[in-house]
């Protein structure tokens, strides 16, 4: 009785100020059983995979000096946040990592391990969990090598608390990768009225413009919090052929990588921005270029 009354406090602490939107999760949880229809909702996250996986396993691959032919990623510990029906998990388990998949609708999380039953080796190496970003890290400090937020930064109801939490469960040196949508006029036009109101490769209602995150703020986010960011591409996606490439411009989609320091270099919670001081000094949104 007594590990269950701290459980229910814990729930109810955790959830009184999360970084998850629960506005979010309503939108989400219509969509749960369709992450795998490759035509429907999710294509475009489908043919992302042909970009971001290439990218994380590539940059983990250059600051490694183990490469084991066939399973490039086996030894790595990855958490990939808000997996969702587990569309990056899978791909990132076959390259031989061990992965764990959290995301806070339970509904998504079935879908995932209903998807990766059928796999005997994934089924193995990647596990799922129905849970908040903060509510694993009390269990999780510093145990990941590897941390993958992917079109998740745009949902989040507090990222400052989201940044500190990954800093919080990935290792010394660790990194992360992070994709999502700049705020600009232009990723307003076509990441919201062309892709949702005209053309529908994304479901109508999905993002809010106001909750994109410019790269320049991401990066003075993480960098309060004791990362490194190594990079910054440019991704577009193309609706006709239904595809994703690299490009210099950073105005609507991006990914990033960051490096978490090393533990004698670690920052001290005091050099964070406070949330006034971030709401009194905000990343202007950039105009298109």
């Amino acid at each position: 009785q007594l590990s269950l009354f701290r459980l229910t406090m814990k729930r109810l602490f955790s959830t009184s100020h999360s970084s998850v939107d629960s506005k979010e999760m309503k939108k989400f949880q219509l969509l749960a059983h369709k992450w795998w229809d490759e035509e429907g909702e999710y294509s475009a996250l489908h043919s992302m995979n042909d970009i971001r996986v290439p990218f994380i396993r590539d940059t983990l691959l250059n600051m490694s000096s183990n490469y084991n032919l066939g399973n490039p990623l086996s030894g790595l510990k990855i958490l990939d946040v808000g997996c969702g029906g587990g569309l990056l998990s899978e791909p990132l388990g076959r390259l031989g990592a061990s992965v764990t998949g959290i995301d806070p609708l339970e509904d998504n999380i079935r879908t995932a391990d209903q998807h990766k039953s059928f796999d005997p080796v994934l089924a193995k190496r990647i596990q799922y969990k129905s849970s908040s970003l903060e509510e694993i890290v009390e269990e999780c400090m510093e145990t990941f090598d590897v941390i993958v937020a992917s079109e998740v930064v745009e949902h989040v109801a507090d990222l400052e608390m989201f940044i500190k939490c990954c800093s919080q469960v990935l290792k010394p040196e660790g990194s992360l990768f992070i994709t999502t949508i700049n705020k600009t006029q232009l990723s307003y036009v076509l990441g919201i009225v062309v892709a949702e109101k005209i053309i529908g490769v994304v479901p109508e209602g999905t993002h809010e413009w106001e909750k994109f995150v410019p790269p320049e703020q991401l990066e003075h986010l993480l960098e309060s919090y004791g990362f490194s960011v190594k990079t910054v591409n440019g991704m577009l996606y193309n609706p006709l052929w239904g595809s994703w490439s690299w490009t210099e411009s950073t105005s609507i989609n991006y990914a990033m990588h960051a490096v978490k320091s090393g533990a004698r270099e670690q920052s001290s919670p005091t050099d964070a921005p406070s949330e006034l001081e971030s709401e009194q000094h905000p990343a202007t949104a950039g105009t298109a270029t």
